[in-house]
This record gives structure tokens, C-alpha cells and sequence, in this order.
């Protein structure tokens, strides 16, 4: 069995245990970088995260040139969604070697996109990603839509309330804020109408926010289910 079945692989046991510690090294990195965010640990557990978060870099970088020297297309993999991420979730520790704290702090913030590594080895997260890809033509038509209301919503709130409530509605660019709030049912209550006509465009806005949150749900669980009913057919 050569490296690449190991690194590259998933049908063995040897390239299953790989992918594993892997994945183990993802959730450990993730949970210690949350509790080092705690205040008032000691110098000597400072040090115990900084040792791990080295040896954690060191096995990522490792593991980051072993599938650059693996892989067919190494320049595809280095382009690629996964290669990307893979150097994302490594070379802000790099970088900030040769920078004062308060730029360091400013790229630890990028450690958090470990967690899209989980992707690569969860069969589940496999398959929502399958679902985005071919859900993306419908999605995109949705996102275009939710805009367009987006915009059509803030255009509306400020005709009806500017007159009101200047201070909340002084422009189109500020009645956005509401028709964001609004339109995904957040509303934070913060801006609210006090017109007749106001209140009427707002119950209108929220019955097509409903929707705004329903569409996009319905159209990856769609797809979703495509994803998983194509691979029960594969597997039988």
C-alpha cells in the first residue's frame, strides 16, 4: 500500500484511520482554541495551548504537502475548495510568527475556518455539499430574488416612514437595516413603523419573509434527497 492510497483514500483501513486522526486533530484544534479564549489561565496552560496549537500546525502542514505530493493534479488540488481551505487553516500561524500581537490576534481569527475541513471526512457533510452543487443554479435565482425584495422593501418602509420618523428612516440606505431585519423575521425592534400604511407594508413584508426563510430550506432538502437516493442507487 503506498502514501497516496493513504492519504488519498477512503476504502481501506489504513487511509480510514488517517482520515480519522485527521478529523480528531480538526475537533481538538476547534475545542482548544474556543477554551483559550477564556480569561485568567495561567502562564503554564498559555504555554500548554501554544504547544498544542504548534504541534497541531505541524501535523496540518505535514498533512497539507502530503496531498500537494499525492495528488494527480497538483495544481488543481491547490486551487481546489478543499486545498484552499487547507492552507487557510494553517498559514495564519505562519504569518503571525513575524508580527507583533496585535496583528496576530487579527489572523488567529482564520483558525476558525479549520472547521470547514470537517467536510472531507463526514459522509453526511459530503452530501449537503453535493446538495448546494446542484441545488446552486435554484439557489443563486432565489438569492437574486431575496435582493430585489430586499432592496424593493427598504425602498417602501422609507416612502411610508420617512416622514414619521426621520431619525429612522432618513434615507433608503437606513431603511435597508429595517427590511433586513424584517424580511428575515429577526425583527430586533429597534425600527419599527408607526403609519397606517407602515404597518400594513411591514405585515405584507413579513408574510414574504416567511418565505424567504422557507424557499431555500425546501430547495437543498429537494436536493438532498436527490444526493441520497442516487447513492443508495450506486450502492445496490
Amino acid at each position: 500500500m503506498s502514501i497516496r492510497d493513504i492519504v488519498q483514500g477512503s476504502d481501506t483501513k489504513a487511509s480510514r484511520a488517517f482520515d480519522s486522526v485527521i478529523f480528531v486533530l480538526i475537533i481538538s484544534s476547534i475545542i482548544a482554541f474556543t477554551f483559550e479564549t477564556l480569561p485568567d489561565w495561567s502562564p503554564a496552560a498559555k504555554r500548554a495551548f501554544h504547544i498544542f496549537e504548534t504541534i497541531t500546525v505541524v501535523l496540518f502542514t505535514i498533512e497539507y504537502f502530503l496531498r500537494i505530493a499525492t495528488s494527480p493534479e497538483k495544481r488543481r488540488y491547490i486551487f481546489s475548495f478543499h486545498g484552499i481551505i487547507d492552507l487557510v487553516a494553517i498559514l495564519p500561524f505562519y504569518l503571525s510568527l513575524g508580527l507583533d500581537l496585535r496583528a496576530a490576534r487579527a489572523l488567529r481569527l482564520f483558525r476558525i475556518f479549520r472547521i470547514l475541513k470537517i467536510a472531507r471526512y463526514n459522509r453526511a457533510m459530503a452530501r449537503f455539499g453535493k446538495a448546494i452543487s446542484e441545488a446552486k443554479e435554484e439557489l443563486m435565482i432565489f438569492f437574486f430574488a431575496a435582493i430585489m425584495l430586499l432592496y424593493l422593501s427598504g425602498v417602501g418602509i422609507y416612502y411610508f416612514e420617512h416622514e414619521g420618523q426621520p431619525e429612522n428612516f432618513g434615507s433608503i440606505v437606513h431603511s435597508l437595516w429595517w427590511a433586513l431585519a424584517t424580511l428575515t423575521t429577526v425583527g430586533y425592534g429597534d425600527v419599527y413603523p408607526v403609519t397606517i400604511g407602515g404597518k400594513l407594508f411591514t405585515f405584507v413584508i413579513l408574510m414574504c419573509g416567511l418565505g424567504v426563510v422557507a424557499v431555500p430550506a425546501g430547495i437543498v432538502s429537494s436536493a438532498l434527497s436527490r444526493v441520497v437516493r442516487n447513492e443508495d442507487q450506486k450502492e445496490e
